[in-house]
């Protein structure tokens, strides 16, 4: 069974913005997209561990605001000819309140 924790009001989170949510184990961006598309990200881009949160979201991207590299919103890949990837976790819409999986944050991991 998944539990779901409410985070924030959809509309606390700009169109193609972020909010950062802290955990006890790191810092999770949680990512709005123009279409109003929500998604959950490991906050420190795999490059130099730039903020993801404070990046440039474009489609259902971000761009890290240190060194340009671009990352899907939807899988966590680094896209072009950069490699890495980013963790991601379920994150979701409800009556216009944001809501991430409570056990994928339990169990998520600190590089």
């Amino acid at each position: 069974m998944t539990t779901w924790i409410d985070i924030a009001a959809l509309d606390d989170i700009p169109k193609r913005g972020a909010r950062l949510v802290k955990t006890k184990l790191g810092c999770v961006a949680v990512f709005r997209t123009g279409a109003d598309d929500v998604f959950a990200l490991d906050n420190a881009c795999p490059h130099k561990n730039g903020p993801l949160a404070d990046g440039i979201v474009h489609g259902k991207a971000v761009t890290c605001p240190l060194h340009n590299w671009v990352i899907s919103l939807e899988t966590g890949e680094v896209q072009g000819l950069d490699e890495g990837q980013v963790a991601t976790y379920p994150a979701r819409v409800h009556d216009g309140r944001v809501l991430l999986d409570a056990t994928f944050l339990r169990e998520r991991s600190v590089a």
